[in-house]
């Protein structure tokens, strides 16, 4: 074979490897979006192992502030996040909500959740966070504690609230995960949407609660 004609062979050869590494890859983040759009998880860092799946952080968050709590957890701890929707969002306005609440507490309504895990089973420490909702656990929460089976697991609470403190949330969280091992919650102070302040965890705010969060997981050993 002469050299011209291995020289060719050679970059067809190149040429080909580079195709099937790019398809390659585009079939990994394709996996990676199915994935994504089937559990409406959002991964961390590893996600893709199985150690990492081992921790799932679920939320219920209005304003973001316990939005970025459960961020600040799993940049932390690592494992996926996901965020409660309902299938008939609540309404925008304060006292509309307000008043739904009460309303959905005093009859013990469970509101359906837009939000589906197939997978819940592979995780073995589920975290879960709130707001505190007329010093009551929000029903989307208790929906879905009560949808998905928690037996044997880890379950891990934490909580924004508007200064009132947790109320009866994390004791509701401890009577309706009878059969798992409920640790010590986190909770912090957020917004308080009825004087019209929204979203505060940015900035020195969200420093100072990070800081917390690592002394909570260290205490919980959650990490080291």
């Amino acid at each position: 074979m002469n050299r011209r004609k291995l020289l060719k062979n050679g970059l067809t050869l190149v040429a080909g490897s580079l195709f099937a590494s790019r398809v390659g890859a585009k079939s990994i983040i394709a996996q990676a979006e199915a994935f994504k759009m089937v559990t409406n998880i959002t991964p961390g860092n590893n996600a893709l192992k199985d150690d990492n799946h081992k921790i799932l952080i679920v939320y219920l968050s209005r304003t973001n502030n316990t939005k970025v709590v459960a961020q600040l957890i799993q940049k932390q701890a690592g494992g996926d996040l996901v965020a409660l929707e309902l299938d008939k969002p609540y309404p925008a306005n304060y006292q509309a909500i307000v008043a739904q609440v009460s309303q959905e507490n005093d009859s013990g309504f469970l509101p359906p959740l837009k939000t589906k895990i197939d997978n819940i089973a592979q995780y073995d420490k589920i975290f879960v966070g709130f707001p505190t909702w007329g010093m009551q656990l929000p029903p989307p929460m208790k929906s879905f504690l009560k949808q998905y089976d928690l037996n044997g697991k880890t379950v891990i609470p934490f909580n924004t609230n508007a200064g009132y403190g947790i109320g009866s949330t994390f004791q509701t969280v401890k009577e309706m995960c009878p059969k798992s091992i409920v640790l010590d919650g986190f909770s912090t102070k957020g917004g308080v949407e009825r004087d019209g302040v929204l979203f505060v965890m940015d900035g020195e705010k969200e420093k100072q609660t990070e800081v917390q969060i690592i002394t909570w997981l260290n205490r919980i050993k959650i990490i080291k």
